[in-house]
């Protein structure tokens, strides 16, 4: 364990790399789903779309520049199990907001935003102490 991931310092540090992070990642998703429902692609596979290349800038940017982490098969396995398990999760908390949520002009997107909360607080918790551990 580094110093700044074993302080106090450093996991503000870590989670504000992270929120960055996060944020270019959610742009590149919410764009890719808004083009994907755009051109009519099925809701549920418009957010399976946008959650991958999401998930994609974030793996890069993540290890690299937030947990600063060398690569390797183990954690890329970590990674990919992480968001696999994550991508179901996202996939039905967006499935259950937009059953509960009625049906106006906003829903879909406050239905992206919730699951993309929720998604990421899971990866974060998960990423820090699991896959991008020291």
């Amino acid at each position: 364990m580094t110093a700044e991931s074993g302080s106090r310092a450093g996991l503000v540090a870590q989670a504000g790399r992270f929120l960055v992070v996060g944020v270019l990642g959610a742009v590149v998703d919410l764009t890719v789903y808004t083009l994907a429902l755009h051109l009519g692609l099925w809701v549920h596979a418009a957010r399976a779309l946008s959650f991958v290349c999401g998930t994609t800038t974030a793996y890069a940017l993540n290890r690299r520049w937030a947990f600063r982490v060398e690569g390797g098969r183990r954690r890329a396995l970590g990674f990919a199990l992480l968001y696999g398990t994550t991508f179901f999760l996202i996939l039905g908390v967006n499935a259950a907001t937009l059953a509960l949520l009625p049906d106006r002009s906003w829903t879909v997107t406050l239905a992206w935003a919730i699951s993309q909360g929720v998604g990421t607080t899971w990866n974060f918790v998960m990423l820090r102490t699991v896959v991008f551990r020291p």
